[in-house]
């Protein structure tokens, strides 16, 4: 049934969950003004508001597009804990917050808000049009105005989204029997003519010219980008080297030479603002950006764009290796599923190694595999990754027992993540088939934001020692959990110890099987380690809004300290233990509130071989 137009009144400074934060200054941020994704707006109608500050400061504001005023019949479409769990992916599982606005009638519109108190040059329009009939991806435009005056028409393309999971030819195959998902894709746009005022309305609108069918409109950012950064001194420039930052000519290899020449000399490899071409790597060879500092000149103006030919063979990735420092740039890809390797393009965005550290800081990757993080003492910082075919962040030790790639002391602070093809956040053990990797240890993961994953769980603890997830946030989960705390597979390292703290969880227990907001796990009888316990304190978070239980424990050999936690208004039961677990939980200061009619606050099915105290 279409609803009827109506106007949601919007939070303040207009973002739903990037919520109103307050503006701080922050001189290595290139919009110079960042916002602190605090968490503290509802999820779809819950009707409660989380207390704990997370997430990311981004230089950007996200405004929800069912918070926006719907025109000339468009409609909202969502779901909500006690609705039926979903059973596979829609538009509305894959959607952040749940919710969309469709336009499917020429005339239809959504208005939103710039409540950001700043003016915004660029937007990024997170949408989804239809496939093609025989797969592969349709492109259409979608009209934009600024305060009811036309602006521009901005090109929106399915070519990289729409997989099916397990076609039986490939994933781009819609007639193979595979199941649809992976619906959503992000549309940076600069803003043509004036930036749209602080308070203005941004209204995107099917017009006779807009060809799709539908359009389902999930949200928009605002950002007011600031100029270019300058040329470092003492650099060399790639353009120096014949890069082409015009995108008519390939520039790997003369990337590469710069980079291997400011090796040698000591100096700063430079990128200019410009696109850059690269789809010429020879062999299986990538860009190895080891021991050299490589500057962009900003995530809006440097991009390095692998379009290897599909079906795709050579490695597209970005190697970072001892003594690396990388900033200010956007890797994007033509890439149009996942297979690391494969002919569908994809690729890791930066595979991060090295016995000596290295530092990563504002990198937006799009439409690739995983930021692969091994390697001792490397941080990653101030980034964002958006439309990937892995994982937003995987901190592992590389399933190899090499020094280069222990994943020890690994940071993983202040990032963004929006429609990841795997966990948004990951720290991964892996003891390896012949069980000779090391134990993984010491990794953080401190004040990130992951929104609306389409596959796997928003934060994952696989395994570990001395492992620290804090002030996160996580919001609309469409397959798994919000968090899933547990271990890797049969070669997986157990969980040592971890400790998580301040997160907001928002949603969670998706379509693939039976999932729920937050579960802890151990390894399975036919691990390497079938009797190790998972050790996790769980303290001062907020799970809210889970579309099954709001904290599931299960399989066997748990020991869980729940203090001072806020499960709010779950689907099912607020804290399931599930039969046959064996180990103990200390529990004090929880709550569990706003509980559907018939749901129970703890549901403990293993009282025999489970002691709760507390």
């Amino acid at each position: 049934m279409r609803r009827k137009p109506r106007r949601i009144l919007v939070h303040l400074l207009g973002a739903t969950v990037l919520g109103a934060g307050v503006l701080t200054v922050i001189p290595t941020a290139e919009a110079h003004t960042e916002r602190r994704s605090e968490g503290h707006a509802d999820i779809t109608r819950a009707g409660v508001r989380a207390a704990a500050p997370a997430g990311a400061r981004t230089p950007f504001v996200t405004v929800e597009a069912e918070d926006g005023e719907l025109g000339a019949g468009a409609s909202l479409r969502s779901i909500k804990p006690g609705d039926p769990a979903p059973t596979k992916a829609t538009l509305e599982t894959e959607a952040s917050g749940y919710a969309l606005a469709e336009l499917d009638r020429t005339g239809e519109s959504v208005t939103l808000p710039n409540g950001s108190g700043k003016k915004a040059n660029t937007l990024v329009v997170r949408a989804s049009i239809p496939d093609a009939p025989n797969g592969g991806g349709i492109t259409a435009t979608l009209n934009l105005y600024v305060d009811g005056e036309y602006r521009q028409a901005i090109t929106l393309s399915s070519k990289q989204a729409w997989n099916y999971r397990g076609a039986s030819t490939d994933p781009d195959d819609p007639h193979a029997g595979g199941q649809a998902y992976r619906f959503y894709n992000e549309f940076p746009v600069w803003v043509k003519g004036a930036a749209v005022p602080a308070g203005a309305t941004i209204t995107l609108k099917k017009d006779t010219p807009n060809k799709a069918a539908v359009y389902a409109i999930d949200s928009v950012d605002l950002e007011d980008v600031g100029p270019a950064r300058t040329r470092p001194q003492n650099s060399l420039s790639v353009v120096d080297y014949g890069a082409d930052p015009k995108f008519q000519k390939d520039s790997t290899v003369a990337i590469q030479r710069t980079v291997d020449a400011a090796r040698e000399q000591g100096r700063t490899a430079w990128i200019p603002p410009g696109t850059y071409l690269t789809n010429s790597f020879e062999g299986a060879a990538p860009l190895d950006f080891t021991g050299v500092t490589v500057r962009g000149a900003g995530m809006w103006h440097t991009t390095v764009y692998r379009d290897p030919p599909l079906p795709a063979k050579q490695r597209t990735q970005i190697l970072v290796g001892s003594g690396t420092e990388l900033s200010d740039l956007q890797i994007d890809a033509n890439a149009v599923w996942r297979d690391v390797r494969g002919p569908g393009g994809s690729d890791y965005g930066i595979n991060a190694i090295g016995a000596k550290g290295w530092q990563v800081e504002r990198l937006w990757t799009r439409h690739t595999d995983a930021n692969w993080l091994s390697g001792t003492g490397g941080t990653i910082r101030d980034s964002r990754t958006a439309d990937t075919y892995g994982d937003g962040y995987n901190i592992n030790n590389s399933n190899t027992p090499s020094p280069d790639k222990r994943g020890d002391d690994i940071t993983v602070r202040n990032n963004f993540a929006r429609g990841t093809g795997d966990d948004s956040f990951a720290v991964y053990s892996d003891s390896g088939t012949e069980g000779r990797n090391a134990q993984l240890n010491r990794a953080k993961v401190l004040n990130n934001t992951a929104v609306a994953p389409w596959w796997a769980n928003g934060l994952r603890i696989a395994g570990g020692r001395d492992i620290e997830f804090r002030d996160n946030l996580v919001k609309s989960v469409s397959s798994n959990s919000a968090m899933d705390i547990a271990v890797f597979g049969d070669s997986g390292h157990p969980l040592e110890s971890a400790t998580v703290s301040g997160n907001v969880l928002l949603g969670g227990g998706g379509w693939n099987g039976t999932r729920h907001g937050v579960r802890i796990g151990s390894p399975a009888p036919t691990s390497q380690y079938p009797d190790a316990y998972t050790n996790v304190t769980l303290t001062g978070n907020t799970m809210r809004g889970a579309l099954r239980a709001g904290l599931h424990i299960d399989k066997k050999n748990i020991r869980v300290t729940l203090k001072n936690n806020t499960i709010d208004g779950p689907a099912n039961q607020g804290l399931w233990i599930a039969p046959g677990v064996t180990g103990a939980g200390t529990f004090s200061g929880n709550t569990v509130k706003n509980l559907l009619p018939g749901q129970v606050e703890i549901q403990n099915d293993s009282k025999d071989t489970f002691r709760v105290t507390g």
